[in-house]
């Protein structure tokens, strides 16, 4: 006696990924907004009159930074 076993068509298991909400995302966005600013502050305006930090160090740590995005500073 010969069986014969044939697939059975069924649908793929798919895992339900439910959206996420905006709700959920703008606590993050903007404290990666805020971040990326005082990051582009140091990076671009830290030296001179508007030095919130005294001496040259930071200069000094985002001096190639600075010419890699284009921000003059001699």
């Amino acid at each position: 006696m010969a069986s014969s076993l044939a697939p059975t068509p069924s649908t793929p298991a798919t895992p339900a990924i439910a959206p996420i909400s905006l709700k959920a995302i703008a606590p993050w966005a903007v404290f990666f907004g805020i971040l990326m600013l005082i990051l582009l502050y140091f990076v671009g305006a830290e030296q001179g009159a508007t030095s919130l930090v005294s001496g040259t160090d930071v200069h000094e740590w985002v001096h190639d930074g600075r010419h890699l995005l284009g921000f003059p500073c001699h």
